[in-house]
């Protein structure tokens, strides 16, 4: 490491230099364009640091870079904290932001117009950023944000110069450090030591360590000081001294950036970038990491997974009555759960499957088909597998293990009924589907604690199959209390939002299995059952319980008192625990809405709001507030204002006013630059447009319409930078409606050369070939805004795949199956 560091002394300008240096040229332009790019390249690179240092509106485009390279960094810290596909929602969340940031001095076109192949090699990076998150790889994903943030850097370098660039180099990693902050609210203590050695480490490697050293050495110790604070209360499991050490290592960031910036006012707008940042880190926080409604969703449909096991346990013994009403009750509770659309919107052939399987399986049980019943369940739990992957993503696996808890307690009832071959026969099925890594559950184990996979493997689970076929009384006490041990400590390594869907599977599981029993004659064991549940959410639940009572008192009380509580007097009292237990049921779903809902706070500090709060009293006490009043006085109350309204939304449960105050920070970056007219339209109202499209300039066309149409068959919701479903099957002659819900404008673009042969060209806009509407959206048409949908009706059987041209490179397609 010293060695490294000398090195970095020995060559920083020539270092920076190279950082800066002349890019490639993307083939494919005509000779003039060409041309003309490597001549604005060329004169870019070859300014000297006095003049790349000059400060204007470029400075403030280079402070706005700092945002999205701090935001690369917070998807990883989600990854690190055990929450990678929260981590690739923000990735997803920053290329949506970083597409719309268009006009004169938009960070977009502003990055495009200085390098071609640093702007190429950013989004190419943040889309490797995005797709390992999504594939639970954090390590590959730290890599990506890294070379992401390095192109970033590189244009910096020549729209700020050197001076400019390390101050923004060291206000980045205050923001890093205080990633630590969200991991810590998230429960994962051991991510927050990992992103304070990782900016430790980021901070020894770079050009800034020496700067900050010859600048300001105060603000060198006291940075170097918290980060070492930060490791410290994270090993001690102590969140609100990882707040503490944060905040003092950002506000040491500052400082040092003041020393080391070559004018206050450039130190300023990279202060506001970092404020800015931690607005968007108390966006991510308040969505529980990531953890939301498709999460709650989820468990529903794990919830379905239990129940349908039981229904065929009781049909297998002769209930089939029971059976058969409790297969019926989840094909009603489903028609009416918002699980429902969730599901069709987000696989819709496992939701046409899952629907199919029910009803086979009805027909079985009441038909007194073994082999049919079977092959039902599978068909059902193999389709709801499916929808649980996609809408739970990379925590599914929490997901899996909530239902092997309900699987295992199966198990155990069994053996307690005297059928120890059924019971070991259903420890099988679990340890193949373990072998499968079905819904990612053996790797994140093992990712999540080698010694912890072991003991839950090859000590309990496979003891537990053993224990069952040798009717080994002890051994089945031992084994199964060991891997419900091992479960529960797996899912204590995710945050409370996370291990709510697990607990209330769990716990839907125990209810249910409490109205097998007592369908069975055997009320004791029913009883025993139901107090099993509540024994367990009474036990902490791996934080679900005390996450349910922060979340919602009355709901808490209601649904441990009420719902779980009929379960166990129905059960005791010998009345309809079945119904007792599909109340429950609702109130388990309604607790985990409740706790995904409202994740981030508690006991360690107050959850997003207070980041945010903290935000505000660091701009009230900071050298930066002078700046921007002085400056620019309307700027100054909008900023304020756009602080007070973002903190009320997090406080009422809603992140609406996180975009809103983004802008307003970019506006105060501007102004403190004195450039505050150059800031891009949609900066809190404030200076000129720069040519910059606005709503208002941008038309749809035919067939854009207000709404919804009444008489569509189908309708895509078109989001950030997906429709979903991004690929939806029809017949021919039905009319489907594209929904705007969110982001900027969007078009529905077919691609030409892929349409089924004699299908007439559609797109949004009216126009007649792909060429034309692609030329039609530089001029601003073809536009379906916020409140509007487009509509086509389709009469050509075949695929008919399509883009949004402005999110093309985000990955924003889908495909249209018409059916004959």
């Amino acid at each position: 490491m010293p060695q490294r560091r000398d090195l970095l002394k020995t060559v920083g300008v020539t270092a920076t230099g190279l950082l800066a240096g002349c890019p490639g040229v993307q083939s494919g332009g005509s000779s003039t364009e060409t041309g003309e790019r490597e001549a604005t390249e060329t004169q870019s690179e070859s300014k000297s640091t006095e003049q790349a240092a000059s400060v204007g509106p470029m400075t403030a485009v280079a402070a706005e870079w700092n945002v999205y390279r701090a935001r690369l960094f917070d998807a990883v810290a989600l990854g690190r904290a055990g929450a990678p596909s929260a981590g690739a929602s923000v990735a997803q969340s920053v290329f949506a932001r970083f597409e719309g940031a268009s006009g004169e001095y938009g960070a977009h076109e502003r990055l495009e117009s200085v390098s071609e192949s640093v702007y190429e090699g950013f989004e190419d990076a943040l889309g490797e950023l995005q797709s390992a998150l999504s594939e639970g790889d954090v390590g590959a994903a730290a890599d990506a944000a890294s070379e992401a943030s390095g192109k970033l850097q590189t244009a910096q370098q020549s729209a700020a110069g050197q001076e400019a660039t390390r101050a923004f180099d060291l206000l980045l990693l205050g923001s890093r450090a205080s990633n630590a902050v969200v991991a810590a609210r998230l429960g994962s203590f051991e991510g927050a030591a990992a992103i304070a050695e990782e900016t430790t480490v980021a901070f020894e490697d770079g050009l800034v360590y020496s700067a900050v050293e010859s600048a300001d050495a105060e603000a060198y110790e006291a940075f170097e000081s918290g980060l070492s604070g930060i490791g410290e209360a994270a090993s001690s499991e102590d969140a609100a001294a990882v707040t503490e050490q944060a905040r003092a290592a950002l506000d040491a960031a500052v400082q040092g950036a003041y020393a080391v910036a070559p004018a206050d006012s450039v130190a300023g707008a990279g202060h506001f970038a970092a404020m800015q940042a931690r607005g968007w880190d108390a966006a991510a926080l308040a969505s529980g990491g990531g953890v939301g409604a498709d999460y709650a969703h989820a468990t529903t449909l794990n919830t379905y997974r239990a129940r349908v096991h039981d229904a065929a346990w009781l049909a297998r013994a002769g209930e089939t009555g029971t059976a058969a009403t409790m297969v019926e009750d989840v094909f009603a509770h489903f028609e009416g759960a918002a699980a429902h659309d969730a599901l069709e919107e987000a696989d819709g052939e496992a939701y046409e499957a899952f629907e199919a399987g029910l009803s086979d399986l009805s027909s079985a049980i009441e038909n007194g088909d073994t082999e049919g019943i079977a092959s039902a369940v599978e068909t059902v739990d193999t389709n709801l597998v499916a929808g649980i992957g996609a809408l739970a993503g990379g925590n599914a696996s929490v997901l899996q293990s909530g239902f092997f808890r309900a699987r295992f307690a199966d198990a155990r009832e069994l053996y307690r009924q005297g059928q120890a071959g059924r019971a070991a026969t259903l420890v099988s099925d679990l340890f193949a589907r373990f072998e499968e890594n079905q819904l990612d559950f053996h790797e994140t184990l093992e990712e999540t604690s080698e010694d912890l996979y072991h003991r839950f493997e090859e000590e309990h689970l496979a003891g537990l199959q053993s224990a069952y076929e040798n009717g080994d009384d002890d051994a089945v006490g031992t084994h199964h209390d060991g891997v419900l041990a091992a479960l529960l400590e797996f899912e204590s390594a995710h945050s409370a939002a996370v291990a709510s869907g697990s607990g209330a599977t769990y716990m839907v599981g125990l209810a249910f299995d409490a109205a097998a029993t007592s369908a069975l004659g055997n009320a004791d064991r029913a009883a025993s059952t139901a107090q099993s549940a509540l024994a367990f959410f009474e036990s902490g639940a791996a934080g679900y319980h005390e996450a349910l009572e922060e979340a919602n008192e009355d709901l808490y009380h209601r649904f441990e008192d009420e719902a779980l509580g009929s379960v166990i007097s129905a059960a005791n009292d010998g009345g309809d625990v079945n119904a007792a237990a599909k109340t429950f049921a609702d109130a388990a779903i309604e607790s985990v809405t409740a706790v995904v809902g409202s994740s981030g706070g508690g006991e360690t500090g107050g959850g997003a709001s207070s980041i945010v709060s903290d935000v505000f009293a660091t701009f009230e006490n900071a050298a930066v507030h002078d700046e921007l009043e002085s400056a620019d006085a309307e700027a100054y109350e909008a900023y304020e204002a756009a602080l007070n309204d973002y903190v009320a939304s997090l406080e009422n449960g809603s992140t609406d006013g996180a975009t809103a105050f983004a802008n307003a920070a970019r506006t105060a970056a501007f102004a403190v630059v004195g450039a505050v007219d150059s800031a891009p339209s949609g900066s809190g109202d404030h200076g000129g447009h720069g040519g910059e499209k606005t709503e208002a300039s941008l038309s749809g066309g035919p067939n854009v319409v207000e709404g919804v149409p009444d008489d569509a068959d189908h309708v895509v919701d078109m989001e950030a930078v997906a429709y979903a479903p991004e690929e939806l099957t029809v017949s021919a002659g039905d009319k489907v409606a594209w929904k705007h819900v969110g982001g900027e404008p969007h078009s529905v673009t077919a691609i030409e050369a892929d349409l089924p042969e004699g299908a007439t060209y559609w797109a949004s806009g009216g126009f007649e070939s792909e060429s034309a509407a692609r030329e039609g959206w530089e001029n601003g048409e073809g536009a379906v805004q916020s409140g509007q949908s487009y509509v086509h009706t389709f009469e050509t059987a075949g695929e008919h795949p399509y883009i949004c041209i402005p999110h093309e490179a985000a990955g924003m397609v889908g495909t249209v199956v018409v059916e004959e």
